[in-house]
């Protein structure tokens, strides 16, 4: 199935990149078509990786790559309902222009599938683990753009106060699920490793990650400073998501880590 990768992400690439193009515009009918647009490159990209998944056997998400194409699946999908909960074209844009960046990256420079599943991953714990981290990825990178979208809007202070108060939303989400990530990791890597934790440097980066987030959530609940501080903390905050995420792979201590499966 992965020889037809490049045909379904060329349209899902092609569709998302008209539809971008559509909502810079302000006129509602040019938004109608680009939602239409942007259903297209989601059923796209979802049929191939359903496909995906049963061509291998297995669920597609060993690699780098292949958790890619759920992020970009995940931020279309998320992005689309969030604009017609909200109608926040600055969501819809973000989450169209990240899945775009994912899945070029993956159309790019493809990883090497096949159907070999390494023991550690032959887990029930395994599909929950990936999938409630990527879901809890996706929000809280929504909630950041609320962030930046806040600082951008600074001397609005009633807007500031909605928008504050709408990432507050967004990072219990996005909390919520890295939180059962951690859980399911822990389950996981007792059932495969036999111990819970490991001071493994993924696990560490993933520790600090879902604290640092505690730490913005126990402050914006007092909220002893100003909307600023907030909005500045949360960009900052998915810095530290994203080195978790990706950083942490190219550390000297992480080449021998059990999360490296590739």
């Amino acid at each position: 199935m992965w020889i037809h990768f490049e045909l379904f992400a060329r349209i899902s690439l092609i569709a998302w990149i008209f539809a971008v193009s559509l909502f810079i515009f302000r006129k509602s009918a040019l938004h109608i078509i680009a939602e239409i647009l942007s259903l297209i490159g989601i059923v796209s990209l979802l049929y191939f990786t359903i496909s995906l998944w049963i061509s291998l056997d297995r669920p597609p998400l060993r690699t780098l790559g292949e958790t890619r194409l759920w992020y970009s699946l995940f931020l279309s999908v998320i992005g689309y309902a969030l604009y017609k909960r909200w109608k926040y074209r600055v969501f819809f844009v973000y989450a169209l222009a990240m899945a775009l960046l994912f899945l070029g990256i993956n159309y790019a420079k493809p990883d090497i599938h096949n159907k070999a599943l390494m023991p550690a991953l032959q887990s029930i714990w395994f599909i929950p683990h990936v999938i409630v981290y990527i879901l809890g990825y996706a929000f809280l990178g929504f909630a950041t753009v609320l962030g930046i979208t806040g600082l951008l809007h600074m001397k609005k202070k009633q807007e500031t106060s909605k928008t504050l108060a709408e990432a507050e939303n967004l990072v219990y989400i996005g909390y919520g699920f890295i939180t059962f990530g951690l859980l399911f990791g822990a389950l996981w890597a007792k059932e495969a490793w036999g111990h819970y934790w490991t001071w493994d440097p993924k696990e560490t980066w993933a520790l600090l990650t879902w604290g640092v987030y505690l730490v913005w959530i126990h402050m914006n609940y007092t909220k002893p400073y100003s909307h600023k501080f907030y909005f500045v903390f949360l960009i900052l905050a998915f810095i530290i998501l994203l080195l978790a995420w990706f950083g942490v792979n190219y550390l000297p201590a992480a080449q021998n880590s059990v999360h490296v499966y590739s």
